[in-house]
C-alpha cells in the first residue's frame, strides 16, 4: 500500500500530457498489486490465491518496465529510480516467498 501511495505521489509529477499514458499505466498497475492479494485471499483454496498472488507479481513486473521508461524520459532520476526498483524488488521476493509457501 505505500508504494502506491509513493507511485501516485510521483506520478503526479510527470508532464500533464502522461496523464492517460504512463502516469495512468504506473498507477493502475501499482493498485494491482495489493487489490489482487486481498482478493486472491478470499479464495477457499490456496491454489486460487497462488494465482492472484502471480497476478500481483506480473503487476511488480509491468511497473518496473514503467519505471524503467520513465527514467530513459528523464521523468525521474536515477535514484528515485533505484529507490523505487529496490522496492519492487523486495515486494517480488516477499510475495514469491508467500505464494511458495501456499503450493
Amino acid at each position: 500500500m505505500d508504494l502506491v501511495t509513493e507511485i501516485y505521489q510521483l506520478t503526479n509529477t510527470f508532464p500533464q500530457h502522461e496523464r492517460f499514458g504512463l502516469m495512468s499505466q504506473m498507477q493502475r498497475a501499482a493498485v494491482s498489486v495489493p487489490t489482487n492479494i486481498a482478493e486472491g485471499s478470499a479464495k477457499t483454496s490456496n491454489k486460487d490465491f497462488a494465482r492472484f498472488l502471480e497476478i500481483s507479481i506480473g503487476s511488480l513486473l509491468e511497473m518496473e518496465t514503467e519505471l524503467t521508461i520513465a527514467l530513459n524520459l528523464k521523468y525521474i532520476d536515477s535514484m528515485i529510480f533505484e529507490k523505487i526498483q529496490n522496492e519492487i524488488i523486495e515486494l517480488q521476493k516477499m510475495i514469491t516467498g508467500f505464494k511458495n509457501k501456499l503450493e
